[in-house]
């Protein structure tokens, strides 16, 4: 137990700054908008510490059970930190728009963010990086797929049979997220796994040689799964409070709209962006396709249903259809992935263009489009 608390260190702080807040809460509201503000990117940065120690933990999983399986763990481990900090935030903020802005920037954050910079570094270090190109084309079709059902074709629907539609968008979901799971660890596991060449590594001349896997793979997988448990339930409590500290200390602040929701996809994306780009730089691009397009993924397939399913609860729906700007947006970069990912292998050049997608995306957000 010791080991365990000191290897968790991030977490134990976390867990007494969420202690803390019921303490200080507030005071802090009282305080004003600047000790609000200051107050809330404390916890954002606490929450982050958290969610990569999540990560880590779902890391640890990952290389016990190998891929497919390992980056499919690692995704949903962030899309259960994505789907509860939302939760909290959707029933603490009156934004129509948050759930689908978080999807959107999500997406743009993971496979042009992501994947882009990793390609890019990676390309820039070892040329072209090969991969499966089932992968890539799975993927692709699967997220238009998605996103075009529950983010575009909502525009259409009248607003008196939401309810309608949102519970066949729930269903449509859970089927797709039901095939591709079967596809993942069943018999077509070979989509998304790539047989490297082996390594020839010299014997260690002494007991401290170097591992490119987990820092600690002596760690059980009751202890790792005990604290991705741990990690999303303190990362739900702090958000809860980052919500309030938010919500006052942008208030009349003029920040862009989709302020909120870049804040959480980038929460949840923060360990995937570490572990993509570790991948990369030793030239296992397959991983990191899996961890940028398998986030994507897993983002609108699973956050999707759960939000629908608490509005059709709760009877108060929110605003899925995507603007113009973001529908334009995604299509490029949908178009550029399905290029890109075509051929098996990727380069610097390819990484470069999703880069400045990325860039885009944030240059549009910042002027509030």
């Amino acid at each position: 137990m010791p080991s365990l608390l000191s290897r968790e260190k991030f977490l134990v702080l976390a867990a007494l700054v969420a202690v803390s807040g019921f303490f200080v809460e507030h005071l802090i509201l009282e305080m004003g908008k600047l000790a609000a503000v200051i107050a809330a990117v404390a916890l954002i940065g606490v929450i982050v510490l958290a969610s990569t120690r999540v990560a880590h933990a779902a890391e640890i999983l990952a290389h016990k059970v190998g891929d497919p399986y390992g980056t499919m763990i690692l995704t949903l481990s962030a899309v259960a930190v994505e789907v509860i900090i939302l939760a909290i935030l959707m029933n603490n903020s009156a934004s129509p728009t948050l759930v689908r802005d978080t999807i959107y920037a999500a997406v743009m954050l993971d496979i042009n963010g992501i994947l882009g910079l990793a390609a890019l570094l990676g390309g820039l270090r070892h040329g072209e990086q090969p991969y499966n190109d089932n992968s890539g084309k799975t993927y692709g079709v699967m997220i238009l797929t998605a996103m075009g059902i529950s983010m575009i074709v909502p525009e259409f629907i009248p607003a008196d049979r939401w309810h309608y539609y949102s519970a066949f968008t729930i269903c449509a979901m859970i089927a797709l997220y039901a095939l591709f799971l079967r596809m993942q660890v069943g018999p077509h596991s070979y989509f998304f796994s790539y047989s490297y060449p082996r390594q020839t590594k010299p014997k260690p001349a002494t007991g401290d040689a170097s591992h490119s896997e987990p820092e600690e793979p002596s760690q059980s997988s009751a202890s790792a799964i005990g604290v991705i448990l741990a990690g999303v339930i303190i990362i739900g409590v702090l958000a809860e409070f980052m919500s309030a500290f938010l919500d006052l200390g942008l208030k009349g602040s003029g920040a862009p709209p989709a302020l909120m929701a870049v804040i959480v996809a980038s929460i949840s994306a923060a360990p995937e962006i570490l572990t993509a780009l570790r991948a990369a730089l030793r030239n296992r691009m397959q991983a990191t396709v899996n961890i940028a397009m398998g986030a994507s993924l897993s983002t609108v397939i699973l956050t999707v249903p759960v939000m629908e399913g608490i509005a059709l609860y709760s009877g108060q729906p929110f605003v899925m259809a995507m603007t113009p700007v973001q529908t334009v947006m995604v299509t490029i970069t949908l178009i550029a992935a399905a290029i890109n990912l075509n051929d098996g292998e990727t380069n610097a050049i390819e990484g470069m263009t999703h880069f400045v997608l990325f860039a885009t995306f944030v240059m549009l957000t910042v002027l509030g489009l």
